[in-house]
């Protein structure tokens, strides 16, 4: 393999760009040289409800299209399902419905934009809701929504998250072989969780996540603490993460996650960019 073919694809989050129109941000993010985007389903961007969606949706997978842009579509915004509730309801509730209709709702999005995957995670369990029964509910939630994306053709990558019910590679293998390891349920591996919460160094995370990922978001992180940060500023060796990513065949799209750099997005974007490709050629030490 040449050092182009092992090139990684850098991506940006649109949750970075929270105070810019849709297509605003795809200009820019294609302007900058990034080839995706992570395409969070939101109230501002696109909303995943309205009666007049597909047309929007035909209008934006030629829009994606004319500015080279591949896609993964994300589906972790604030309150889209409850005014009141930053994630909820999730698949852990009494009444996972609405979060599932909205995980029906991004694969079919998917379908129609030719993304690349659908990015979902557990959520958090309720206070009273016993541990045995919250992943009883996780399961179920997942196979429907397994059954959804096979239909679909289209991919689903479960990201572990800190603080939901899943939140390390060890559960997500779990999760994994309670579903039956069905060729569609991915992982979407977030770097920065890596340094936070895995006991692993991580590029060995990347190691062990390589044959499953389906998509990989990207940003700084310190250890303990589950703040995304600007690259440079946390505590994460990049070189040897991007090597690591190369190494494992990885071809998917790796996403810059800055979801609280909307004030500043044209910047952060540029320079996340001209970091990761510095770091993608620094030679090893």
């Amino acid at each position: 393999m040449t050092t182009s073919d092992k090139a990684l694809r850098f991506g940006y989050g649109t949750n970075g760009f929270g105070d810019h129109r849709l297509d605003d941000a795809l200009a820019i993010v294609a302007e900058l040289g990034y080839v995706g985007v992570a395409l969070t389903l939101d109230h501002r961007h696109l909303d995943p409800y309205p009666p007049g969606l597909p047309r929007r949706l035909a209008r934006l997978a030629v829009r994606l299209e004319r500015l080279g842009l591949a896609v993964v579509v994300e589906t972790g915004a604030r309150y889209l399902l409850n005014p009141q509730g930053k994630h909820a309801p999730t698949l852990l509730d009494d009444d996972p419905e609405p979060r599932l209709d909205l995980l029906r709702r991004a694969v079919h999005i998917a379908a129609d934009l030719g993304a690349e995957a659908v990015s979902c995670w557990s959520g958090t369990a309720p206070p009273q809701l016993a541990p045995g029964q919250a992943w009883d509910r996780l399961v179920r939630g997942c196979a429907a929504l397994v059954a959804e994306a096979d239909a679909a053709g289209v991919r689903i990558g479960f990201e572990p998250e800190p603080g939901m019910l899943v939140q390390t590679l060890d559960q997500w293998f779990a999760l994994r072989a309670a579903l039956g390891a069905p060729g569609v349920f991915g992982l979407t591996l977030d770097i920065g969780h890596c340094r936070c919460l895995e006991p692993e160094p991580v590029p060995d995370c990347v190691a062990r996540a390589g044959p499953y990922l389906t998509t990989v978001q990207i940003d700084d992180m310190r250890r303990g603490v589950h703040e995304h940060l600007e690259f440079g500023v946390g505590e994460i060796d990049f070189p040897p993460v991007l090597r690591a990513l190369a190494d494992c065949g990885y071809r998917g799209l790796v996403s810059v996650e800055l979801p609280r750099h909307s004030h500043a997005a044209p910047v952060v974007a540029r320079e996340s960019l001209a970091f990761l490709r510095a770091a993608e050629q620094k030679e090893p030490g």
